[in-house]
């Protein structure tokens, strides 16, 4: 696979490659909320956690490779992203963290390694402060532990494709297909405020933890993933060259071959 997207011209259009078939998908009732998942192939288990107001469906370009590699890969919708539902508590990415746990729990996974993408990466790194003995590892990409590390929002072509393959996949998937921008609201609000991690929080954090952002990313400041490298005890940065915020879908071939070789050293 030599796919490249850098303007998400293709993604816009088409969304990520589609995920594979499998039997092994389904819901669990957790919390007042159903959660989406699907699993594939055998192994390690590796668990993949998309961004903010995307959906399972971004990571078509990952689950493939990852089970070509050896490894059981099991994606998850976020609570109210994607095809699973929600209640009308605000979203806290500590309920995510526990919806993630819920799905281990069916699928009988005592332990997983996991690959977050932005909100995706905060929950996984949550999770693993809660919980460090069901992970054994979290590839952190581009992603902020307290609201300091985001850099001032401004709009791009880029980011605008990505918005409008988001609304087209959440109409397609949604329980509630026509509440698109309040969801938006939602989620923002909680990005804005959350999480809160401190030095010390931090630092109690020892599973290894690739830290990972591309050096066009439009959201996090680069200082902000140097702070994390220096601050994590067991961190690896990594820094990914001529890609954004959007590195699975822009250069999916370059964030594998990280991704596979964090997975191979933990």
């Amino acid at each position: 696979m030599n796919e490249t997207d850098d303007e998400l011209l293709k993604f816009d259009t088409h969304g990520a490659a589609p995920l594979p078939a499998t039997a092994n998908t389904g819901f669990v009732d957790h919390d007042g909320a159903r959660i989406w998942y699907a699993a594939y192939g055998t192994g390690p288990s590796v668990i993949l956690l998309h961004g903010g107001l995307g959906n399972s469906g971004n990571w078509g370009y990952q689950v493939p490779a990852l089970v070509a590699a050896g490894r059981q890969v099991v994606v998850i919708d976020s609570r109210g992203h994607g095809r699973s539902t929600r209640d009308q508590r605000p979203f806290k990415y500590q309920l995510m963290a526990s919806d993630v746990l819920a799905v281990m729990d069916r699928l009988r996974i005592d332990k997983a390694a996991f690959v977050g993408w932005s909100d995706g990466a905060c929950t996984a790194l949550i999770l693993a402060n809660r919980k460090p003995e069901r992970v054994s590892g979290v590839f952190f990409f581009a992603c902020c532990m307290d609201p300091s590390g985001a850099k001032p929002f401004v709009a791009t072509p880029v980011i605008d494709r990505c918005f409008s393959r988001h609304r087209k996949d959440y109409a397609a998937l949604s329980a509630t297909p026509d509440q698109f921008d309040s969801f938006v609201e939602d989620v923002s609000r909680m990005m804005a405020t959350e999480p809160n991690y401190s030095a010390e929080d931090l630092a109690g954090i020892t599973v290894p933890v690739a830290t990972v952002l591309g050096d066009r990313d439009e959201f996090i400041k680069p200082e902000h993933m140097a702070y994390l490298a220096r601050t994590l005890p067991a961190a690896q940065p990594i820094t990914m060259q001529g890609v954004s915020h959007f590195a699975p879908l822009q250069r999916p071939e370059q964030f594998n071959r990280e991704v596979l070789g964090f997975l191979d050293r933990i």
